[in-house]
C-alpha cells in the first residue's frame, strides 16, 4: 500500500457568556464574564494500493546478485540470506521447492553457508561490494592481518568449495548459473515471488484443508528430505496470544510465535525485500497544508 493523499478538515468552536448577580442592599453586585474557544482538525489518510507492470516485474524479476553480498556486508547472517535468496552460487544448488515437494541441496551448499557464517562472525575478513556503472559489481575481500588459523583455512575450503582463487582478493559478482573464471562469483538468485514460494512450503497446513486439497504439503511431507526450514508459521483454529505477527484465514489463525526470533528476522527479511522490489515509478508525494493566522 503507498499514500496517495493526505487532507485535513478544521473547526473552531468559540463560545462566551455573561452573568450577573443582584443581591439584597446589604450585599454587593457580582458579574461573571466568561469566553472559550476549541480548534479541532480531523485528518484522513487515503491508501492506494502498488500496482502496475512495474510493480510486478519488480516482484518477479530475480534479485540483484549484489544484494546478497550488500546484505552480508551491512550484519544480515550469512547463512540466512543464502538460504531465502540464492538458488545456486558457482554451480552449488541451495534447496528448491516446487509443487512436487522440496528438492534438497547439495551438500556442498550447506557447508558454504556455515563456512560464510563463520568466517563473517570471525571479522577476520572485511568485505564491501564496489559498484561499476560499466559493467558487473566487484567484492573486495581483504583479510586481517592477525586473522585466527582456524578462519584462514576455513578462507581455503570456502575457495575449494566454490572454485576461487586462493590468493584473489577481488572477484567479479555475475547472474549467472556458473563461474567462468576462478575470480568471478556466479550467483542465480530468486525473485521475491520465488522467495514467498519457498517459505509457503514452511507453512504449517491444517490437515482438513490437505485432506480437501485447497493446498499442497510442504516441509511436513518431505521433511525427511531437508531440515533446513528457512521460517515456521503455525496454524490452529484459536488466535495464538504470544504471537508476532498472524492472520485469520478460513477460520483458521497462521502466526509466527513471538518467541522464535529466526523466523522474526526472516518476515522482516521479506518485508525489506519487498520494498526493494517496489521499481514503480513515484508520483509526487503528498503535501499537508496546514494554515496559520
Amino acid at each position: 500500500m503507498d499514500i496517495s493523499s493526505i487532507t485535513t478538515g478544521y473547526s473552531l468552536t468559540q463560545t462566551a457568556s455573561v452573568g450577573a448577580q443582584v443581591n439584597t442592599p446589604a450585599a454587593t453586585t457580582q458579574e461573571n464574564v466568561g469566553v472559550a474557544a476549541a480548534l479541532g482538525y480531523t485528518p484522513t489518510i487515503t491508501y492506494s494500493p502498488l500496482t502496475g507492470s512495474a510493480f510486478i516485474q519488480g516482484l518477479l524479476t530475480p534479485l540483484p546478485p549484489t544484494l546478497v553480498f550488500g546484505a552480508i556486508q551491512n550484519g544480515v547472517p550469512a547463512d540466512l540470506i543464502l538460504l531465502s535468496v540464492v538458488i545456486s552460487i558457482n554451480g552449488v544448488k541451495n534447496q528448491q521447492t516446487t509443487l512436487n515437494g522440496i528438492t534438497p541441496s547439495d551438500p556442498d551448499f550447506e557447508r558454504v553457508r556455515a563456512l560464510l557464517r563463520k568466517i563473517q562472525i570471525s571479522g577476520g575478513v572485511r568485505t564491501y561490494v564496489k559498484p561499476n556503472p560499466n559493467g558487473p559489481a566487484t567484492i573486495v575481500a581483504l583479510r586481517k592481518a592477525d586473522i585466527a588459523p582456524e578462519i584462514v583455512e576455513d578462507i581455503r575450503e570456502l575457495r575449494r568449495l566454490l572454485k576461487l582463487n586462493q590468493d584473489a582478493e577481488e572477484f567479479t559478482i555475475v547472474q549467472a548459473p556458473v563461474s567462468s573464471s576462478d575470480t568471478e562469483i556466479a550467483i542465480m538468485t530468486r525473485s521475491v515471488i520465488s522467495v514467498m514460494q519457498n517459505m509457503a512450503a514452511d507453512v504449517e497446513v491444517p490437515a482438513e484443508d490437505l485432506a480437501k486439497t485447497r493446498a499442497f504439503p510442504g516441509y511436513e511431507k518431505d521433511q525427511g528430505a531437508s531440515d533446513k526450514r528457512m521460517i515456521r508459521i503455525h496454524s490452529s483454529k484459536q488466535k495464538s496470544p504470544d504471537a508476532f505477527v498472524s492472520v485469520n484465514y478460513r477460520n483458521t489463525w497462521f502466526w509466527i510465535d513471538d518467541s522464535d526470533l529466526r523466523s522474526k528476522q526472516v518476515f522482516l527479511q521479506l518485508m525489506n525485500l519487498f520494498s526493494m522490489a517496489d521499481t514503480a515509478p513515484r508520483a509526487a508525494a503528498p503535501v499537508v497544508t496546514i494554515p496559520a493566522r
